[in-house]
């Protein structure tokens, strides 16, 4: 208790020696909002988001003050260098009393010793919550060796990130494409790439890993998404080639040779298609369930001769009907987004779990995205039909994979908008009626850490809770348990 008392005492203090400092002559007003690192300004975050901890794109920076208010006359004050971070605390309180609220930012630097106050900026607060953190693989830039890399998660009300696993747990491996049940972190799959490879599932919170290539399918598993109900998980399989440009501004084109759709079924441990999924003379990938699990969405493009006809290879939405108590498809094939029509591609289909909208990349050709800086994110609504950008989302650089929390209300997406050469996550506010609100940069404690990590944040997802993988069992199972699926056809 004593601390406590002593903690507030030095918190009054602080205050007053903040309130003074304020009360300084000369200063001048710059009339424009401040050039900040990251770019928080105006944007839409949710009540529970980890401190906006930003860098003043001003050199010869030496003070700054920075007052943050709400209209219930909360405040916080903090005094700071050309590097604000706001302590995490007092942040959290201001944010509980300014929920469906707005603050507001008032700074102030002090440069080459003379003061200068910028025209305050607002940041909006949410009344929608979002989910407790991020999933993501962080993995640095390379093409043929596999370097460190793992698949993290994030609390999104703290700073605090850890390994889920990494591939250090088994050499010369590739971790990639991890998903979940609807942000539910006890459902889970993940690839194992390399020579102890395997696709590890975590289902209700038991693990097991699975040697999904059959003869009967052109590859392993590769894309995933889980049906709603958490007894399917659809699958592309894919014969995937990537080569290098040699005078292009693109470094690098991935793209697929042939592909199909397959359907785990994770009760059975057999994998399943039909005739429309698997057909040779269109290529099928990217599968999503729909929202009521009645549906899967995927996306498919005729078969060309590659890589030379690369630019004429246009991906279309399109969707089946599915019962998940036969665990058979329909026999008609609905288009949704006829992309190759306006001459250009889609990927990632993701529908947000309210079934309002489909969320997908369009860009020039191809389907893999990440690659690509005109790719940019689109929203599809389902009950009028509208397709349009997401404007606020996009830049002119690669926006690529995306994907919705919960609620429906927030998604996230990867942007090589920084510096061109990273994917970093960005996440927006998106509310019912499909109106996107200004993205903002996922925050890090050090408002310098964009600009010294090596690592790209690849496939964010949301997760409703820390997901619990046990390094021993994983390793045991991966190198001891491996369960070969078996393949069977079904058409309705």
């Amino acid at each position: 208790m004593k601390g406590f008392h002593f903690s507030i005492l030095l918190s009054i203090l602080f205050l007053g020696i903040s309130s003074c400092a304020r009360e300084k002559s000369g200063v001048q007003q710059t009339g424009t909002h401040p050039d900040i690192f990251p770019d928080y300004v105006g944007v839409t975050i949710p009540e529970g988001i980890a401190p906006l901890n930003f860098r003043i794109e001003w050199d010869s920076v030496r003070h700054s003050e920075l007052l943050i208010e709400n209209s219930k006359g909360k405040s916080l004050r903090v005094r700071a260098g050309q590097a604000m971070k706001i302590p995490l605390d007092e942040w959290k309180h201001l944010l509980e009393t300014s929920k469906g609220d707005s603050l507001m930012f008032h700074l102030e630097v002090n440069r080459n010793g003379a003061w200068y106050r910028f025209s305050p900026f607002p940041v909006y607060i949410s009344s929608d919550p979002i989910d407790y953190g991020l999933s993501y693989r962080l993995i640095a830039p390379g093409y043929e060796i596999y370097s460190k890399m793992g698949i993290y998660q994030r609390s999104l009300n703290s700073f605090d990130q850890d390994a889920i696993v990494e591939n250090t747990l088994f050499q010369g491996s590739c971790m990639n494409c991890h998903s979940f049940r609807q942000t539910d972190a006890e459902n889970m799959s993940l690839h194992i790439r390399g020579s102890q490879g395997g696709t590890v599932l975590l289902n209700d919170g038991n693990l097991k890993v699975l040697d999904t290539k059959t003869k009967e399918t052109l590859s392993n598993c590769v894309y995933p998404y889980w049906h709603p109900g958490g007894n399917y998980i659809a699958y592309s399989v894919n014969k995937t080639q990537q080569t290098f440009h040699s005078a292009n501004p693109k470094r690098i084109e991935v793209f697929d040779h042939a592909s199909d759709i397959v359907i785990f079924d994770v009760k059975s441990n057999k994998l399943f298609s039909c005739d429309p999924l698997r057909s040779g003379k269109n290529m099928e990938t990217f599968p999503a369930f729909s929202p009521d699990g009645k549906s899967l969405f995927f996306c498919s493009s005729k078969v060309d001769t590659l890589p030379l006809q690369v630019k004429d290879i246009k991906y279309n939405l399109l969707r089946i009907d599915f019962n998940p108590e036969s665990g058979k498809f329909g026999s008609s094939v609905d288009t949704i987004v006829n992309a190759s029509a306006s001459d250009y591609t889609i990927s990632f289909p993701r529908p947000s779990y309210d079934g309002r909208f489909i969320a997908y990349t369009r860009f020039n050709y191809g389907n893999f995205s990440i690659w690509h800086p005109e790719a940019d994110l689109w929203l599809y609504d389902t009950e009028t039909g509208i397709n349009k950008p997401l404007e606020a989302l996009n830049s002119d650089q690669t926006e690529s994979y995306h994907s919705w929390s919960s609620n429906s209300r927030w998604i996230v997406f990867s942007s090589r908008r920084v510096n061109g050469l990273y994917t970093m996550p960005f996440i927006a506010h998106i509310d019912a009626d499909g109106n996107a609100a200004k993205p903002f940069l996922l925050p890090q404690e050090d408002p310098d850490f964009y600009d010294m990590t090596f690592y790209s944040f690849n496939v964010p997802e949301f997760i409703n809770q820390p997901v619990n993988m046990n390094p021993d069992r994983l390793e045991e199972a991966v190198n001891n348990e491996h369960v070969q699926l078996r393949f069977e056809e079904r058409n309705d």
